[in-house]
């Protein structure tokens, strides 16, 4: 079964072709906005400009006619609900142009399966950390239940936010991890753990507050301690109440190399399996909206037109799993 997927739900339009057997293409672009974070009217354009582009590419680098599709996914939700909006117009107009099935896929829960897909992982607790959205997340009793979670800002979007502050450009979770990269001196801060929550938007005040009294390699170090320590904390926690002995890092900020490694050295402490996507699959991208798609196609779940309108706050533990 060959399904096309569509994610569009920030600053990326991608589109990724995939079966049961292959990836076959994985085409992306992304919105860099000129200064400040994503603006929603300026991300959704670019979509915009850039879907005929990206579909001919896909057409181009597949091996067979867009035609021989059977299903056409897309985002649903959550995300930006402009940027949404666009993925929803293109798939609905794919599916009925090659008399495809469409089917909505949950965002979040796409990048667990394209790391399941992409890794030997088979259940994991997943520590799902991207810019807009923080939550560990498993599975059980018939349904994906969100055991932790930011209480305020997403991990990706408190590191722009501090990237931001130090001069950088969006995306500053590359750059954080550079400055950090040339300091092991951290200072005193706040942690943000709340229970089995976290809350990161006082350790981002408390940071931006030190840019100019401290190096920006100390405040990028220090803020990369503390995040992702009281996330990894959060993890373990989940682990442990669930005696799970997998865990599977996922979202943008899963590429960050000093993230990895607590996670790592997290899971060999506790005897379990750390398990990491190829970081082109972290990242929003096509290819984990296909294989979401395929399969719920599989479990025969599909999305009437009527039914296709976008959720930006569509959770994750509200999804009715039928393909489990």
């Amino acid at each position: 079964m060959k399904v096309l997927g569509i994610e569009s739900t920030a600053h990326t339009l991608g589109i990724g072709v995939v079966d049961e057997n292959e990836i076959h293409c994985n085409v992306k672009s992304m919105f860099e906005p000129d200064e400040g974070g994503i603006h929603p009217r300026e991300a959704s354009e670019h979509h915009y400009q850039k879907a005929l582009q990206i579909i001919n590419e896909v057409d181009q680098k597949t091996e067979f006619e867009l035609s021989e599709i059977d299903a056409v996914a897309f985002s649903q939700g959550p995300g930006i609900q402009q940027c949404l909006e666009i993925g929803a117009v293109i798939a609905r107009t794919l599916a009925l142009k090659y008399n495809a099935e469409l089917i909505g896929v949950n965002h979040c829960l796409a990048h667990i399966s394209i790391g399941t897909r992409t890794t030997e992982a088979e259940n994991p607790t997943t520590l799902y950390v991207s810019g807009g959205n923080t939550q560990i997340v498993e599975f059980r009793s018939g349904r994906y239940r969100v055991i932790g979670e930011t209480l305020d800002t997403a991990l990706g979007n408190a590191l722009d936010k501090l990237a931001r502050k130090l001069g950088y450009p969006h995306p500053g979770g590359p750059e954080i991890e550079k400055l950090a990269e040339k300091t092991d001196e951290i200072i005193e801060t706040t942690y943000p753990i709340k229970g089995m929550d976290l809350s990161y938007s006082g350790l981002v005040t408390d940071m931006e507050r030190k840019v100019g009294d401290e190096k920006d390699e100390i405040v990028a170090n220090t803020f990369q301690e503390y995040a992702y320590s009281a996330a990894v904390e959060a993890l373990e926690r989940a682990m442990a109440q669930s005696q799970s002995s997998e865990a599977l890092l996922t979202g943008g900020v899963a590429m960050n190399t000093r993230l990895r490694e607590m996670v790592a050295k997290m899971c060999e402490e506790r005897g379990a399996k750390a398990y990491f996507p190829p970081p082109e699959y972290c990242m929003d991208n096509g290819a984990m909206i296909a294989h979401q798609g395929l399969i719920q196609a599989r479990a025969g779940d599909r999305t009437e037109i009527e039914d296709s309108q976008v959720d930006p706050n569509w959770r994750p533990d509200e999804v009715k799993v039928s393909w489990i």
